[in-house]
Parts: structure tokens; C-alpha cells; sequence
């Protein structure tokens, strides 16, 4: 055990050995024992913040404070279950229509600028290396 290691073993699970693990228990305290000044600085420290967090209660919620917390929940579970129909039913269709139609808008406007622009092979004054293997002309100008 390094003076490194029980210092961590220390600030990780506190002063009491009982949290500490228990594959490397035997050995801090075996630690502790062979350095006292050493470990007592850090066993000190790690004492009061053991010390500060045992003295941390939080407090139970007051039957008043729990009958509003309920009064409250069944409030909003009527009034959203059986109650009012939302004001703006219709708006998430209309936003799943609207996008429909501008996708058809936009295919219909890609499929015209294709058809009148039409699409041709490379001129014969361009380069092979324009084209690849998969076009109509093997990349070599003409077609066979």
C-alpha cells in the first residue's frame, strides 16, 4: 500500500475503515498502523467531512405540505383527462400536411429542372478522369 493509494482510499470512503474495500482493508490499515502521522492527517480530514455529513438530516415533508402536493396532482390529472380539449387540435396535422406538401413542391420542382436541363455524357474535349467505370462511356470517351 502507497501513501497514494490510502490517501485516496481515505477520501473516497471516509475515516471509518468499515466503508473502506475489503480486498485492500487489511492492507490500509496495515498502512495506517506502519505510518501513523501520515495517515492521522488524512484520517483527521476525511473525519470532519464525516462529520458534516452525518449531521445533514433532511426533514419529512408536513402532512400540509403533502396534502397540497396531492390536492394539486388529482387537480391536473381531471382537468387533463376528462376536461377541456386542447384549444389547437388540428396544428400538429396541419404542420405533417404542410411538410408533405412542400416535399412533393420540391420533388416535382427537382424531377422539371432534370427534364428540361436532361442530362448528357461528358463532352469529348473533357478529360477521362471526369467520368468513372459506371457511366456509358468506360471512362474512355466512347461508348461500347
Amino acid at each position: 500500500m502507497t501513501s497514494e493509494r490510502f490517501a485516496r482510499i481515505v477520501d473516497a470512503y471516509g475515516a471509518d475503515p468499515r466503508r473502506w474495500p475489503a480486498d485492500e482493508r487489511a492492507a490500509a490499515c496495515a498502512f495506517a498502523q506502519a505510518h501513523p502521522r501520515e495517515a492521522q492527517q488524512w484520517l483527521a480530514a476525511a473525519a470532519a467531512v464525516d462529520a458534516g455529513l452525518a449531521a445533514d438530516l433532511v426533514e419529512p415533508a408536513s402532512r400540509a405540505l403533502q396534502r397540497r402536493i396531492v390536492a394539486s396532482a388529482q387537480g391536473a390529472g381531471r382537468a387533463g383527462l376528462r376536461g377541456a380539449r386542447p384549444r389547437f387540435w388540428w396544428v400538429p396535422g396541419a404542420a405533417l400536411a404542410g411538410a408533405g406538401i412542400a416535399g412533393l413542391a420540391a420533388g416535382a420542382m427537382a424531377m422539371s429542372l432534370l427534364m428540361v436541363t436532361g442530362e448528357h455524357g461528358p463532352a469529348p474535349h473533357e478529360s477521362s478522369y471526369f467520368s468513372t467505370g459506371f457511366d456509358a462511356t468506360g471512362g474512355e470517351g466512347s461508348v461500347e
